[in-house]
């Protein structure tokens, strides 16, 4: 190890070998007298892997715990499962539509409220955050149920529209339209659910999929066919 000394006399700075320290000597360019000052204990800097589990005292016992970061994840197990339900209710409404239960608005009202709340329940099981305390029990109902009326609500804005003679079926109407409902969709999937709005905006796309699925499953024809008595 070397110190640094700087010369009083000419201000010259150079290293000397800590086997001078404490002493004095000549300075090599002036000749001024120099004191090499005292080795002094060193400053040891830790390596950040040291503090990899949150820093230890003295005693070397760990002082903190840290928090383990979980990244969101697609979970298949669970996407699998949600997709096999939604093909259960799909053959259920297929069965219904063709015996003709969904022959009147009211009915179809009906059954779009109790398929929401299980779908977007169903949803928030594989695109919630991960690195958030999930939602449980009643909470988790409560919660589902706001996001699911909120869904509908749209879908009932679509039907008003419709009814309105705004939706023509034609494709400058849809530009216009889709993406205003995508970015509310999103906001309340955001606002129920605390997804983010990457995962609020496939919530919702997959609630209006599924449902879109279902209305022509159930024999009421795609949405882009433009139906005055439509209800969703």
């Amino acid at each position: 190890m070397s110190i640094l000394v700087v010369c009083p006399g000419c201000h010259k700075s150079f290293r000397v070998s800590d086997k001078f320290a404490g002493k004095s000597g000549a300075c090599p360019k002036c000749k001024a007298r120099i004191d090499v000052p005292a080795k002094t204990e060193e400053v040891k800097v830790h390596a950040p892997t040291a503090f990899a589990e949150g820093g230890r005292s003295v005693s070397g016992k760990l002082i903190t715990k840290p928090i383990t970061r979980v990244e969101t994840r697609l979970e298949p197990v669970k996407a699998i499962t949600a997709g096999a339900a939604v093909l259960v209710v799909l053959i259920v409404t297929w069965g219904m539509g063709r015996a003709g239960v969904f022959g009147s608005g009211p009915v179809c009202a009906v059954g779009l409220l109790l398929v929401s709340p299980p779908l977007v329940l169903a949803a928030y099981t594989f695109l919630r955050n991960e690195e958030l305390e999930p939602y449980r029990g009643l909470a988790l109902y409560l919660r589902s149920t706001a996001c699911a009326a909120g869904y509908v609500i749209l879908w009932g804005a679509y039907a008003y529209m419709s009814a309105m003679g705004l939706m023509t079926g034609e494709l400058w109407s849809w530009i216009f339209v889709v993406p205003p409902f995508l970015i509310v969709g999103a906001m309340v999937a955001l606002g129920c659910l605390d997804l983010d709005f990457g995962n609020g905006f496939f919530h919702y796309a997959f609630y209006v999929l599924v449902t879109v699925l279902l209305r022509w499953t159930a024999g009421l024809g795609w949405i882009w066919e433009v139906a005055d008595s439509a209800v969703f």
